[in-house]
């Protein structure tokens, strides 16, 4: 983790699981925060092709499928891989500390086609 950079807490590493994502906020956008193995993910939280919050939906793998219409993402890349989403999920670079996961804001970005 850069020291320079501005990290934010966003919840404990307790606060997810494999199966269950955890919902945060930072400046009025809600972010969702993945498990998958050891490693931590962020993703914005609003799906990109609707109004479904991809905390509420079902997490298979590395995919998260919204419950708005199904559509389905690359937790890591952000990248849609299943009709009817067509953008990318703007993530975040991820740290973990003191068993704290964060982000740094200033690093979010959606991934390239």
């Amino acid at each position: 983790m850069s020291e320079a950079a501005n990290y934010i807490e966003l919840c404990a590493v307790g606060d997810v699981s494999q199966d269950l994502p955890f919902k945060a906020q930072i400046d009025g956008t809600d972010l969702a925060v993945f498990q998958i193995g050891d490693a931590y993910y962020v993703t914005q939280d609003l799906c990109s092709h609707g109004p479904g919050s991809l905390c509420e939906g079902y997490v298979d793998g590395e995919e998260i499928e919204c419950p708005f219409h199904q559509g389905k993402f690359n937790i890591i890349t952000g990248k849609p891989t299943a009709p009817p989403c067509t953008e990318a999920l703007k993530i975040w670079n991820v740290a973990v500390k003191d068993n704290k996961i964060m982000i740094d804001p200033a690093s979010g970005h959606v991934a390239a086609a």
